[in-house]
């Protein structure tokens, strides 16, 4: 009975932390820090949750995580809804692309990995903002100029700043494990 308590405990605990983590990357998408943007672009906090979160997870739930996250921005960014490109297809994709390289061992659990994986996923979902863009009848010149220098900041930011959300979860997540042993 002791030991169910201490799980249940647990359980509560990670999630908690799991979800205030979140929290924390939802509010630090319009906190500007001095010296904390590029060129006016700021890091995708909740990308770099996302891969962090993904690593270990099955494609599906990964997916599932993605589409969540891109409601979530697209209900604190649109103004105009008839108008404006879903991140809900970005997310998505860069959290299965993201559970697959990580099933297919084609990338070792790291600091420098993960930092690469959150670099292709921003430009990923940047890239499937300006495609949306570009289909909803934007001028394609104007589109993917913004689309360069948008993909290579987020990018740049993100891939910096992603081992501030990767080593305390992965470390924690890591702890969980152990403790299941």
């Amino acid at each position: 009975m002791l030991d169910r308590k201490v799980s249940l405990s647990t359980k509560l605990l990670n999630w908690a932390v799991t979800i205030g983590s979140l929290l924390i990357c939802i509010l630090g998408m319009y906190t500007r820090f001095p010296s904390m943007t590029l060129m006016g672009i700021a890091p995708n906090w909740l990308l770099i949750w996302l891969v962090t979160w993904s690593v270990n997870r099955p494609v599906f739930l990964t997916v599932m995580a993605g589409i969540g996250l891109g409601m979530v921005q697209d209900g604190m960014t649109f103004t105009n809804v008839s108008v404006a490109p879903t991140h809900v297809l970005g997310l998505a994709i860069a959290g299965g692309i993201t559970s697959l390289l990580q099933k297919q061992r084609y990338v070792q659990e790291d600091f420098i990995s993960i930092a690469l994986i959150v670099f292709g996923m921003a430009v990923i979902v940047e890239t499937m903002h300006a495609v949306q863009l570009t289909l909803m009848g934007a001028k394609m010149d104007n589109v993917w100029a913004l689309q360069q220098r948008i993909a290579l900041s987020s990018a740049i930011l993100s891939s910096l700043w992603s081992p501030a959300i990767y080593f305390p979860l992965s470390r924690w997540w890591r702890s969980l494990e152990k403790k299941k042993d």
